[in-house]
């Protein structure tokens, strides 16, 4: 998709940031490459910043009009880059850092999604004293155990007896020291993507794995993505309204993704917000868009068109 010359001066010179030091580096970089080849084919004056330990001397060395957040996980989807590039000025993609800061935590926000009565399964904190017969006298089995702070499903296991229970916490607590027990949902498992606060067209999502691990998303041949998702036309309507009102519930803006299981009574379970959705060939949200008639380079013009600038008044 080309550009006017107006359009493409108006973007300015857009860094597309990417790796970061999370466990999710690798697919971040995957990620970022992806969208800066589309930006480069669309005319953007746009590059790649490959982050590591040194981000902030890496963004305060470069001169940059607009940033486009690809970064998955702690540090770049937590609400950290997000304050730095407030500090400097600089408009970028995705929620601010308060809804980012929340997104990233599974467990506030749970809390959140409660307080506002949307549906979401039953959890509790884990630590190393946590008696793992009272946790399931609390929430029962089988459980899902996720570390609190880390996405593309790593770390976590699905648990349907106490003695796999400390095991699970111990993957767990690799990646992070708060770790989340969660009632398991038997059900369909759904995923609504939203860009700038339209919902796309929902996905259902098959696989033979035990749930949808980091391996179905990302390195499996059968994976089955259904699109269209199966449901119903009003049943899908009222799942992407429910992830607008919990996208939005959480603060979120710009673009994002919301993950749902549907059980087998029919009931949705809001799983999680994604802040800064992949971009891989696997990823969920280009699929989304290309089965609205929105092609790749599109769909990252939409979501570059929402890079604002978020300024605290300091």
């Amino acid at each position: 998709m080309s550009l006017t010359e107006q359009e493409i001066h108006a973007y300015g010179r857009v860094a597309v940031l990417m790796g970061g030091c999370s466990a999710e580096r690798e697919v971040s970089l995957r990620s970022g490459q992806a969208v800066l080849d589309a930006l480069l084919r669309s005319g953007v004056n746009a590059f790649g910043l490959e982050l590591g330990r040194d981000a902030l001397l890496q963004l305060t060395a470069e001169k940059f009009d607009k940033a486009f957040i690809a970064l998955h996980g702690r540090g770049g989807e937590d609400g950290s880059i997000q304050g730095v590039l407030e500090w400097l000025r600089i408009p970028y993609t995705g929620s601010d850092v308060l809804a980012s800061a929340l997104g990233m935590d599974k467990y506030k926000c749970k809390q959140v999604w409660q307080g506002m009565g949307l549906p979401t399964p039953a959890s509790a904190l884990l630590t190393a004293a946590t008696r793992a017969e009272a946790l399931v006298a609390e929430l029962g089995l089988p459980l899902m155990i996720k570390p609190a702070h880390e996405g593309s499903s790593i770390g976590m296991s699905k648990v349907v007896s106490v003695e796999q229970l400390q095991q699970a916490y111990q993957e767990a607590a690799r990646y992070d020291d708060r770790v989340l027990a969660e009632q398991f949902v038997t059900g369909a498992e759904f995923t609504v993507s939203i860009v700038d606060d339209q919902a796309l067209p929902v996905i259902g999502l098959k696989t033979t794995h035990d749930f949808y691990d980091f391996s179905a998303k990302y390195t499996a041949t059968d994976t089955r993505y259904l699109l269209p998702s199966g449901l119903p036309a009003a049943e899908e309507a009222a799942l992407q309204q429910l992830a607008l009102d919990a996208y939005r519930a959480v603060g979120c803006e710009s673009w994002g993704r919301v993950d749902v299981m549907v059980d087998q009574q029919g009931q949705p379970w809001l799983l999680e917000v994604n802040t800064s959705p992949g971009m891989t060939d696997h990823s969920l949200v280009p699929q989304a868009a290309a089965h609205a008639g929105i092609s790749f380079e599109q769909l990252v013009l939409k979501i570059l068109a929402t890079a604002r600038l978020k300024v605290f008044r300091g």
